[in-house]
């Protein structure tokens, strides 16, 4: 089938937070906006069953949170659209980029696809999520006050969320399949002066229980193979993100983790081509801050366009 060609002032990849923020606030800057979504909008936030932190709004659900800011960039004059990215020309002053159904060519590009979680892939992960299984312990740490957690991984990440923990907790496990931490050490010392983390080295998760929601976690030491079983009412898995980046490596500069080099300007190393949320290289990747460089990408896309192809 012969794709269809359409002109568009921005372009936008990903409907999560980044992304619909980037086209409200590019479709109210007098351009035409489309976001391509290859899944459903919102992003991971879907998977949040309560969001506390997003300022002015002191409880939604991830759904209702995304479905709202769905509404807001249409009701703009954004339009969404759920397709499949199959090749891009990053090349020229005009990009492109292609899906099975259509060839876009635009003013200017936002990459705003996120990342995805790595997942532990065992049994009772997908079940929990949302229910007492969580990726990101800023986001759902506060569920947890007084109560009993776990984190999965022996990174900066894991390290640092065991930290949080720590602060609402009554006791933090820290299970690492090694015997010593990926980690910087001052992460490392802060987490064993802590009375209420205990580590758990050499020892991976095999299945996470419970009926409603979590429960427990049963373990087992890879050494000496003894298995058991921690009462827990919440996991925190902290094993990696995955950025989408990989259709992009031979037209933008990422770093060795795949994430995109863009500063808080947002521009990427190739002018006219913007990296908003999770996708870019940054230290914190939290709603509010995913929502700020949507709203930054926009307004230097905008910029772009009338100083460059005017």
């Amino acid at each position: 089938m012969e794709r269809q060609p359409q002109e568009v002032d921005i372009l936008i990849i990903g409907a999560g937070t980044a992304g619909l923020t980037a086209a409200m606030y590019g479709a109210r800057g007098g351009n035409s906006v489309i976001v391509l979504e290859s899944n459903v909008h919102g992003g991971q936030i879907i998977n949040t069953w309560e969001v506390e932190n997003y300022p002015s709004i002191a409880k939604i659900s991830g759904v209702e949170l995304a479905t709202n800011m769905y509404e807001q960039a249409v009701s703009h004059g954004a339009e969404v659209r759920y397709e499949q990215i199959e090749g891009h020309d990053f090349s020229g002053p005009i990009k492109t980029v292609y899906t099975a159904q259509t060839e876009y060519r635009a003013k200017a590009v936002i990459l705003a696809n996120g990342v995805i979680s790595r997942k532990l892939d065992i049994p009772g992960e997908q079940k929990y999520t949302g229910h007492g299984v969580s990726y990101c312990a800023t986001c759902d740490g506060n569920f947890y006050k007084n109560k009993v957690t776990a984190v999965i991984g022996g990174g900066n990440t894991a390290l640092e969320d065991a930290l949080f923990l720590s602060n609402q907790c009554q006791k933090v496990y820290i299970l690492h399949r090694r015997d010593t931490f990926r980690g910087e050490q001052h992460n490392v010392n802060a987490v064993k002066k802590r009375a209420n983390i205990e580590i758990l080295y050499n020892t991976i998760p095999l299945e996470i229980q419970g009926q409603d929601k979590v429960s427990a976690l049963r373990c087992q030491n890879v050494v000496t193979q003894e298995q058991q079983t921690l009462a827990v009412d919440g996991v925190f898995v902290a094993v990696g993100r995955i950025p989408q980046n990989t259709p992009f490596a031979n037209s933008i500069q990422l770093d060795e983790s795949g994430f995109v080099l863009a500063g808080e300007d947002t521009k990427t190393s190739v002018p006219g081509v913007f990296a908003a949320g999770d996708t870019r290289q940054k230290q914190v990747r939290q709603l509010v801050t995913a929502a700020a460089d949507g709203a930054v990408a926009a307004v230097m896309a905008g910029s772009y366009i009338a100083a460059e192809l005017a």
